[in-house]
């Protein structure tokens, strides 16, 4: 018989893994990971309503794709594009990108199956005598070291010549030169902390729901037990 066991702590370790998932999930497919320097406008990029010069603008870049502003000649304005610079995967822009985009996508498979698998946790709690807490806590550990490595070896990445035509002759190996790091990338960093916190929580979560107070209830015949 299936017993729907809800805590506190096993909600709020679903939660995460949820948002961790989906937080690595975004960060990996925005171009935001690095914002170029300036555009300057040029002087047939005015403001029909203000009458002065448009601001300059920064593209970005990310690790497969690319934000840029185009030009509209006969429509006198200026849309930004982005999309992919990269037609398959040989042509990303770096060695260490490639390898930074094969870490960060095993490790965001990793987390979207855990993040599937904890929501059936309420009615399922172990598989095969093991405590699926544990088991999902262990790969999201796993899930974080390739996180890192991907994080680290991006940087590497920087001196490739695409990095240098956003941010300049000075970019190289771990130096920024004249961009700045994107939303994105922060993003990426945060959510590899939340899944190191997530698998350590999974251990609370699997106390929580194995407790004897949660035994008591299943004891008494109670199929849907929620406790704080």
């Amino acid at each position: 018989m299936c017993h729907v066991i809800v805590t506190c702590r096993s909600m709020l370790w679903t939660l995460l893994s949820i948002v961790v998932a989906f937080a690595e999930l975004i960060a990996f497919m925005s171009a935001d990971w690095l914002i170029g320097k300036a555009k300057p406008s040029s002087s047939e990029d005015v403001d029909n309503r203000t009458g002065g010069s448009q601001e300059p603008y920064h593209p970005t870049l990310g690790i497969y794709g690319r934000c840029t502003r185009i030009s509209h000649m006969q429509l006198s304005r200026r849309d930004t594009l982005c999309g992919p610079y990269a037609e398959n995967f040989s042509e990303i822009a770096s060695g260490f990108w490639q390898a930074t985009a094969i870490f960060l996508a095993v490790g965001i498979v990793i987390l979207c199956a855990v993040a599937f698998v904890s929501v059936f946790t309420m009615c399922v709690q172990s598989i095969m005598k093991k405590s699926i807490f544990n088991v999902c806590g262990l790969l999201q550990g796993i899930a974080g070291l390739f996180l890192i490595l991907g994080l680290i070896l991006y940087p590497a990445g920087w001196g490739c010549q695409k990095a240098m035509s956003y941010c300049g002759p000075y970019a190289s190996a771990y130096k920024l030169g004249d961009c700045s790091l994107g939303w994105a990338f922060y993003t990426a960093i945060g959510g590899t902390i939340l899944t190191f916190i997530c698998a350590v929580f999974s251990a609370q979560a699997e106390i929580a729901t194995s407790s004897d107070k949660v035994q008591e209830e299943i004891e008494e015949g109670k199929n849907l037990i929620c406790l704080l």
